[in-house]
């Protein structure tokens, strides 16, 4: 099944991360990360195939990467919460720091 093939290597981890086009201004949650995306629990999607600017931090390290939107759920505000996927995954494009810091939190076994 395609699905078992693209959860291998995904953390169930809830990070705070500020996202944006071309600034972070937006504030959401991730519910899974791995070494090439996430996905981005929010209100406030961006369409398919916009690059956006992701800020977060693991070990108190601040990551800053540039991401594409590979696909969006959009979901009535007052139904957010009852539904399982709204938001939007995200694919990484290019690290702007943070990106060895990134990748030992998620090799990481504690994790």
């Amino acid at each position: 099944m395609a699905n078992e093939k693209r959860d291998i290597g995904r953390l169930k981890k809830r990070l705070t991360v500020r996202f944006g086009i071309g600034e972070t201004s937006r504030v959401a949650f991730t519910e899974d990360v791995s070494l090439t995306g996430m996905f981005i629990k929010t209100p406030n999607i961006c369409p398919p195939n916009t690059k956006i600017e992701i800020e977060f931090e693991v070990a108190q390290n601040k990551v800053a990467l540039e991401a594409r939107v590979m696909w969006a759920k959009k979901v009535p505000q007052n139904l957010f919460h009852l539904v399982k996927k709204s938001g939007m995954g995200v694919r990484f494009l290019r690290f702007h720091s943070g990106e060895e810091d990134f990748n030992t939190y998620i090799e990481s076994p504690n994790n």
